[in-house]
């Protein structure tokens, strides 16, 4: 009775904030305050305050000291030549974007995709948040509230869904989630903190930029009554779904047949179920390739993506990364004037099938309509292609290597880029707490490891990437991500941005800014976007390794705690349940980052690993593995078991200020 009367109060309250808000908009919740994190007691990333960034190009606090006293060199940092100014405001902007800011993608997920119209609702989700009683929780658990078929899976009432949402201690509301009230209607955003915060296990304190890699981001969107709105993120072709009864007019203005939409939603919602907890396809190629969140611990981090896709402009390409994340992989919308090129799939077709089964009526394709000339009607961006807050670059409908699609994330009321970039700065802060449980000595004698097997080749330098990018063909892992971008050039054009001090909504005939395109080395930009080769795929930072298991861009480096135990001369199979994605986070266990670390350095293990993936259908279809990186410290290479000990030992020690540095500077 008690748990039902906490689940009433909810409900209650909620309800009264939609009847007081329906002419207001109220968003719940806020950006929580620090004390709630680790970052107060964490070893920080330099902030930058004092410096500026020029589209790319880093100028510090005491170049910019001297710069500032003569006229040239205040026009160099002036907003008209792209120049943005770190400072603490700029950090305060970004802290509470990464946090709050949804660019309104929660008209695409509540209106469209039907979050909030399976068994995750409203009511089911109060009931779950209510039995935490305060607490926190690390995978908020759900039951469901009818029996239903998920693709081609059957799901009783009563089951326990772990859908890997964290939820902050005394929260309402899942970290990362904003619930919007207007107009008396509640929708459901999502925002950076969703997939790069977590709130750890036993403090209940957020881990600010640390990856929530048991978020089960495929379970939720399949749970959608319109998930099928998200097929260019899977490997389902519309095109090749037979059609129903539902026409629409074509650009030529004939009419022709959409595809049947239970069809399609039964085969996309296969393919989401497949998805890995803690990973997400964020490249809309129309390839079933989740990877994993990687962690917003990003100074000194670039290029970004896992193939370094995101190179040039501002912040060294992370702005680049914060918009596609906004403008592309929160609204499918935005993908129509290039659907053609990059799917073959024609605007109308591709709008189309996002729109005939939209969970609110309002936004569902009429029979015989347009879908271009419907969309205009129910855009709540008017006058800006997709349903997010975006601008258009210059060069748009084409895009470019800085704007993949040529739409960037910005709200009307800001400078152009001014939260994106807020995030970029206030994400180059971020690292992850120190590690307190490690053996100091096999920590300094891991280092002496780390520079004898050369690590330092690759992971050179204060943060650990010499950053560059390595062909898929050389690194060999699965290889099905390093294509991902290859079509995109095809709708590029020069890069060009607009200063940082014009405001959004745009003006009439806006500035024009070049994009300088030689930050990042031509080769590594043609290997991130598969031009000419089999692509490749980024050397990542190896910052807050002890927070980010599992390993590799697909996740498939995994071991649970019980996986292994210690043999006289190595390590030897334990619970061999507990091996690969396949034996952890596919059952609800977390990796555990030593024995994965471990699996990554070991080929007995690595091998064992990558069969225990390779044996689950699910990981097939999603095309995780485990595989490549194939740089051993075992027996084989000449190394001791001790020794293998310390370099895991050294390597889970790496935080923004380590105890011990390698030789690697």
């Amino acid at each position: 009775m008690r748990l039902r009367s906490i689940v009433i109060v909810i409900l209650s309250i909620i309800i009264l904030i939609g009847f007081l808000a329906y002419q207001v908009e109220l968003i719940i919740p806020g950006t929580p305050s620090l004390g709630k994190t680790y970052t107060p007691v964490t070893q920080s990333a330099p902030s930058g305050v004092g410096s500026y960034d020029i589209l790319g190009r880093t100028v510090d606090k005491a170049e910019a000291a001297q710069l500032s006293q003569t006229d040239e060199g205040r026009e160099k940092l002036a907003p008209e030549n792209g120049a943005v100014a770190i400072d603490d405001r700029l950090l305060s902007v970004g802290r509470k974007a990464f946090y709050s800011e949804t660019f309104k993608n929660e008209v695409f997920f509540t209106d469209v995709t039907g979050i909030l119209n399976g068994p995750l609702n409203i009511g089911n989700l109060a009931k779950a948040i209510a039995s935490l009683k305060g607490k926190h929780t690390t995978n908020l658990q759900v039951s469901l509230d009818r029996d239903m078929v998920v693709g081609d899976r059957a799901l009783k009432k009563g089951t326990i869904l772990n859908t890997g949402l964290d939820v902050a201690t005394g929260s309402l509301v899942p970290l990362g989630i904003q619930t919007v009230i207007h107009q008396g209607k509640i929708r459901v955003g999502v925002t950076c903190a969703a997939c790069h915060a977590a709130v750890d296990s036993k403090s209940g304190r957020i881990l600010e930029g640390a990856p929530n890699n048991d978020l089960d981001t495929g379970l939720i969107l399949a749970l959608a009554s319109n998930s099928a709105a998200w097929f260019r993120q899977t490997g389902v072709n519309p095109l090749k779904i037979g059609t129903a009864d539902v026409v629409y007019t074509k650009a030529d203005n004939k009419q022709a047949y959409l595809p049947d939409a239970q069809a399609l939603e039964k085969a996309v919602d296969a393919q989401l179920l497949t998805w890995s907890p803690g990973n997400f396809d964020s490249t809309g190629d129309n390839v079933n390739n989740p990877s994993q969140n990687p962690s917003s611990y990003t100074h000194e981090a670039f290029p970004y993506g896992w193939s370094g896709n995101a190179a040039i402009g501002w912040f060294h390409g992370l702005t680049t990364l914060n918009s596609n994340v906004h403008g592309t992989n929160s609204d499918l919308t935005t993908g129509a004037d290039a659907s053609q090129k990059l799917l073959g799939i024609d605007r109308e077709t591709y709008l189309g099938v996002i729109l005939q089964n939209s969970a609110n009526s309002r936004f569902r394709l009429p029979k015989g309509a347009k879908p271009s000339e419907f969309f205009q009607k129910i855009d709540p961006t008017p006058g800006v292609a997709g349903m997010n807050e975006v601008i258009p670059m210059p060069g748009y409908p084409k895009g470019s290597p800085f704007i993949l699609d040529g739409l960037m994330a910005s709200s009307p009321g800001y400078p152009v880029g001014q939260q994106i970039n807020g995030m970029s700065a206030w994400q180059n802060t971020l690292a992850p707490p120190a590690n307190n449980q490690l053996d100091k000595e096999a920590v300094a004698r891991g280092a002496k490891v780390f520079s004898r097997a050369s690590c330092v080749q690759c992971h050179s330098g204060r943060y650990f990437t010499n950053h560059d990018v390595i062909p898929a063909k050389e690194i060999l892992t699965q290889p099905s991500r390093a294509t991902a971008f290859s079509k995109f050039p095809r709708i590029f054009t020069s890069p060009q941005t607009y200063p940082s001090n014009v405001n959004v909504p745009l003006p009439p005939d806006p500035p024009v800014l070049d994009v300088p395109v030689d930050i990042t080395p031509l080769p590594a930009q043609q290997l991130a976007l598969a031009q000419g080769n089999a692509g490749g795929y980024k050397v990542p930072s190896l910052i807050g390794l002890h927070v980010t298991a599992p390993y590799l861009h697909d996740g498939g480096v995994a071991a649970g705690v019980d996986a292994l135990t210690e043999g006289d001369n190595e390590y030897q199979l334990g619970d061999r349940t507990q091996l690969g994605m396949a034996g952890t986070l596919m059952q609800n266990i977390l990796p555990d980052p030593s024995n994965s670390l471990r699996v990554l350095l070991d080929r007995r293990l690595r091998e064992k690993a990558i069969a225990a993936n390779k044996a689950n259908p699910n990981l097939q279809k999603s095309n995780v593995d485990g595989s490549g990186h194939n740089y051993w410290v075992d027996r084989r290479a000449g190394y001791s078991k001790q020794e293998q000990t310390d370099l895991i030992q050294y390597l889970l020690s790496l935080d923004d200020e380590p105890e011990v540095l390698s030789n690697a500077d």
